[in-house]
């Protein structure tokens, strides 16, 4: 059966969702926190709380997310 969430939880998922994909794109939180702002109308202020909750709860990989640079135009991964 699928889950129920309160509204806030639900929009608090919506925001980690947006947050999964800056980092797919390999922004940092203050670019997250503007393109959630200009994309989504996510305030910076939600953005910011969320993304420290999950560096909270996701410490080895930010780790291993601020020690890779992010891929340049045309370079691909092998």
């Amino acid at each position: 059966m699928g889950e129920h969430y309160s509204p806030a939880a639900a929009y608090i998922r919506l925001v980690q969702h947006l947050i999964e994909t800056c980092l797919l794109w390999h922004m940092s939180m203050e670019e997250c926190m503007e393109a959630l702002l200009l994309h989504a109308d996510v305030s910076p202020a939600i953005t910011s709380t969320v993304w420290k909750e999950l560096e909270k709860e996701n410490q080895e990989f930010f780790r291993a997310y601020r020690r890779v640079p992010p891929l340049s135009v045309g370079q691909r991964r092998r």
